[in-house]
């Protein structure tokens, strides 16, 4: 593996870039076709990612016979946490009278469910990387080609991913769209909950809960009694902060009718219109919440240990001791509202509803107006 210069500046930290397992494929693919076109193995390969950037990338385990040609290239994801750092993506390249074929061995998923980015049936090897593997192969030579990408250990890793959620089973799924890691992205996070909703979508859903987490989806089943695996009933997906991307995947799957469901320390930054809730993007809770107490009437000294609170929580049970919780709140729904109201685009209706949590105990504390004849609707379908 070579050395990674492409750097860049996040938070304040020069971070280290990496490349995808779709850039590993089709260097790969490159190395083991200019092997079994010259008859010699290779220790590198430069290859161009989609971006443009040339990478001068190590070649690994290279074996060479008559007719075949593998070798494999180590993933680098950079200073973004990934699960696939350090794994071995494998081409094993042959040639065939025309065309190019590019097919999963070993350690790579197989789709069996719609919605995604390749077929039913189809290795996990997405869009992009497959063009990538083809134009890769193309510089070597423009005869025919077939390839079979691998990973020795992707079975295991795949364990680590939300690849089985998907209904991507067997191993890992080979991905990128700029070939470039980009270091602490939160894009993958965001491209799985599209493609969730993609699958929910294919499967003919179209009312969603989202919910922001762990707390979120027991709240839906254990208190409002939604089981979002249901024939009729909605789907469900975890956004994480990111509200407004789900929504916008909502739209863009045609969605009818959707449920955001999340703890108020994360959903009380509606109430600033934040639809990403990432403390990295902002904070605010506590700020937010004297603002709302403010117009509820709370005086000053009120206000200043509502900024004094350690949590959200905290903030409301001090609000409540008060007596200005509910007058808080009812200000901090109007301006959530107000959030959605902005955000949502016409032909998709979302209601909300936040909640607490004390004590191990779950108290809801808001919905918007319409969210309880959403939620009746969906536990007697």
């Amino acid at each position: 593996m070579t050395e990674i210069t492409l750097k860049r500046l996040v938070g304040g930290r020069l971070l280290r870039c990496g490349y995808t397992t779709g850039t590993c494929a089709a260097a790969a693919a490159k190395a083991a076709a200019t092997m079994l076109l010259t008859g010699q193995p290779i220790a590198t390969v430069s290859f161009q990612t989609p971006d443009g950037t040339t990478w001068q990338l190590g070649v690994v385990n290279p074996v060479l016979s008559a007719d075949t040609a593998s070798c494999a290239v180590e993933k680098d994801g950079g200073d973004d946490p990934d699960a696939t750092d350090g794994a071995l993506i494998y081409a094993t390249v042959t040639r065939q009278p025309s065309g190019i074929t590019i097919d999963g061995g070993e350690g790579i998923g197989r789709v069996t469910k719609a919605g995604l980015d390749q077929p039913v049936g189809a290795a996990a090897i997405n869009s992009v990387p497959r063009r990538m593997i083809a134009q890769a192969i193309r510089e070597v030579d423009d005869g025919g080609w077939r390839a079979v990408i691998s990973c020795p250990t992707g079975e295991r890793i795949a364990a680590k991913t939300f690849n089985e959620k998907l209904g991507i089973i067997g191993g890992i799924s080979i991905l990128g769209t700029t070939g470039i890691v980009e270091p602490m992205s939160n894009a993958a996070l965001i491209e799985t909950t599209a493609r969730e909703i993609a699958i929910l979508a294919a499967e003919g859903k179209r009312d969603l809960v989202v919910v922001l987490g762990n707390y979120g989806e027991t709240f839906v089943r254990a208190t409002l009694g939604l089981a979002s695996d249901a024939p009729q009933g909605p789907g469900l997906v975890k956004s994480s902060n990111f509200i407004g991307d789900a929504l916008s995947a909502a739209t863009q799957q045609g969605f009818e009718r959707v449920l955001v469901v999340g703890h108020v320390g994360k959903l009380v930054k509606l109430g600033i219109g934040m639809l990403n809730t990432h403390s990295s993007v902002g904070d605010g809770r506590l700020e937010t919440l004297v603002a709302c107490a403010l117009e509820a009437g709370a005086d000053a000294d009120v206000l200043r240990q509502v900024l004094g609170c350690v949590s959200t929580d905290a903030a409301l049970m001090l609000l409540l001791h008060y007596g200005l919780l509910q007058p808080t709140i009812d200000v901090l729904a109007r301006r959530m509202q107000a959030t959605f109201d902005r955000f949502v685009p016409d032909g998709i209706t979302v209601e909300w509803l936040c909640f607490m949590r004390t004590g191990g105990l779950f108290s809801e504390i808001a919905r918007s107006t319409s969210a309880s004849e959403l939620i009746e609707r969906w536990r007697t379908s």
